[in-house]
C-alpha cells in the first residue's frame, strides 16, 4: 500500500492545476465518438471487427500502429502504439488494453478512452481525495464501477478508512486490469477492499448499511451500455442518496 496521503501533499499537487469542465462546443459533444487501429499489415480494427488494408510497402521500412479517436467531427488525437495487450467483447462491452509508447497503457471501454497509464492519477486523485479530505470521519467507500482499482487505490492510502466496497458489473475488465494493471496490485491485495462484481444499483438497492462516501468510477454513458441508469436523477435520488450516512458525500 502506498503512503498515507495528507492535506499538505494534496495542496501541493492539486495547487499545479486547473480543473476544467469540457462543455459541447458548436453542437458537438467533447467526447470521443470512435475507435480505430491502423495497421500496416491490415490486421482488424479494435472494435467493429472491420479491416482498413494499407497500400504495398516496402518490406524494410519501419511503420507503427496507432490508436485513433474522434472527438469531434474536425478533432481527432492519435498515440502510436507499441501493442495490444488485450482486445475483446464480455458479456457488457468491449475491451480493449493498449499499450501506448507516450502515455503506457491505456484502457479503452466501448470505443471510449477511459484511462492512460501516465496521467490517470490526475483523475483518481481529483475523484478521491477532496470528497475524504472534506468529510470530518469518513470509514467506508462505495465505489461504482473501478473495475481498474486505481480509485480503490487512492481510497485507501487514506489510513483512516476502514473498508472500501468497488462494485462492478464487468468481471472480464477486473481480471485483466487486475493482471496488466501492476500500480494497482497492492489495492487489490489490501485486506480493507471489498471487491463486489455486480451491477452497482442492484448492489446499493439490496444492501442495508450506509455509506460515508460514494463515488462513480464509471465508463461513459453510452445508450444501452451498463453504466447508462447510473447517470439518471432518479437513480441519485431513489437510490444513491439514500444510501449515504448522515453527512455523508457523493
Amino acid at each position: 500500500m502506498g503512503p498515507t496521503i495528507t492535506h499538505a501533499d494534496i495542496y501541493s499537487r492539486f495547487s499545479s492545476f486547473f480543473i476544467v469542465s469540457a462543455k459541447p462546443i458548436g453542437g458537438y459533444s467533447i467526447m470521443g465518438e470512435a475507435v480505430e487501429i491502423f495497421y500496416p499489415n491490415g490486421f482488424s480494427k479494435i472494435c467493429n471487427g472491420t479491416t482498413k488494408n494499407q497500400p504495398p510497402v516496402d518490406e524494410t521500412l519501419q511503420f507503427d500502429s496507432w490508436y485513433e479517436e474522434e472527438i469531434d467531427e474536425d478533432l481527432k488525437w492519435s498515440f502510436a502504439l507499441k501493442s495490444v495487450l488485450y482486445k475483446g467483447s464480455s458479456e457488457y462491452q468491449d475491451i480493449a488494453l493498449l499499450d501506448t509508447k507516450r502515455f503506457g497503457k491505456v484502457l479503452v471501454i466501448d470505443g471510449k478512452m477511459q484511462s492512460a497509464e501516465v496521467d490517470e492519477f490526475i483523475y483518481h486523485e481529483c475523484l478521491i481525495h477532496p470528497a475524504l479530505l472534506f468529510h470530518s470521519n469518513p470509514k467506508t467507500v462505495f465505489i461504482m464501477g473501478g473495475g481498474e482499482g486505481s480509485a480503490a487505490r487512492e481510497a485507501l492510502r487514506h489510513k483512516f478508512i476502514d473498508e472500501v466496497v468497488m462494485c462492478d458489473i464487468d468481471e472480464e475488465v477486473v481480471n485483466f486490469c487486475r493482471r496488466y494493471l501492476t500500480v494497482n496490485r497492492d489495492a487489490f491485495c489490501n485486506k480493507k477492499l471489498n471487491l463486489v462484481i455486480n451491477d452497482a444499483k442492484a448492489e446499493l438497492e439490496k444492501r442495508t448499511e450506509k455509506f460515508d462516501i460514494i463515488v462513480g468510477d464509471l465508463a461513459d454513458p453510452v445508450e444501452g451500455g451498463p453504466c447508462y441508469q447510473l447517470y439518471t436523477k432518479s437513480f441519485y435520488e431513489k437510490i444513491l442518496k439514500p444510501k449515504l450516512n448522515e453527512n455523508g458525500i457523493f
